[in-house]
């Protein structure tokens, strides 16, 4: 999962760069609102955590315009303002979810998890395809109960393919969603991780289709 974070706090966006990172999710931050609406404009994001109080405007402004030009990635707001009537603004603008600052950078995680997860149409916080669970909040990946070992590049690659599962998901997309964009992979490579995986997972869980991609299906051939 890849996240736009829009903050111009140094220290608290440092400190949700290494939680998010930890999670295993690819961050890009900005300080800036002109910035964050030219990258939201032209990459591809799962999710934007964006601050309301920027140096050049109120976060709202461009949540708005977003919202307004049919952007519909989820939005998380933060935001040091305690009034109902700035939250009330902020919801109205087109926020998904709200936290004020301060706040524990594990709720942050928790909401955005939950934001991303509905937006595929799942509700629960672990993702089941058949006897493959993949925890979005810790993480974790199961087969059968038992624990499955994944590097964190596997580990981002199972969690795109299980939020759209049973949908069939492009070469192009793992690229804009799965890997930094300044290290955007070719096909060769993701079909390299793409194998290793069908190596710890079981050959026939993740179907090839031929011209169009990948998608992660429940299958009681897998061991």
């Amino acid at each position: 999962m890849k996240v736009l974070l829009v903050e111009d706090d140094p220290a608290l966006a440092e400190a949700l760069g290494e939680a998010l990172g930890d999670a295993g999710l690819l961050l890009e931050h900005t300080a800036s609102g002109d910035e964050a609406d030219f990258l939201v404009r032209t990459e591809a994001y799962d999710a934007v955590i964006l601050d309301l109080g920027l140096p050049d405007g109120d976060g709202s402004r461009w949540l708005a315009e977003w919202r307004e030009d049919g952007l519909e990635l989820p939005v998380l707001v933060l935001t040091a303002r305690t009034r109902w009537a700035d939250k009330a603004a902020g919801f109205s603008a087109g926020a998904d979810d709200y936290v004020t600052k301060p706040f524990e950078t594990a709720e942050v995680l928790f909401r955005l998890h939950a934001l991303v997860r509905r937006r595929h149409g799942h509700a629960h916080p672990v993702i089941r395809v058949g006897e493959l669970a993949f925890d979005t909040h810790s993480g974790s990946v199961t087969l059968a109960g038992r624990p499955v070992s994944l590097t964190a590049q596997e580990s981002r690659l199972l969690a795109y393919l299980a939020h759209a599962a049973p949908r069939v998901v492009s070469r192009s997309e793992l690229a804009e969603h799965v890997y930094d964009r300044d290290h955007e992979p070719d096909s060769n490579v993701i079909d390299v991780q793409i194998s290793r995986l069908r190596r710890k997972l079981g050959a026939s869980r993740i179907e090839t289709r031929r011209g169009q991609g990948y998608r992660l299906v429940d299958t009681d051939d897998a061991p």
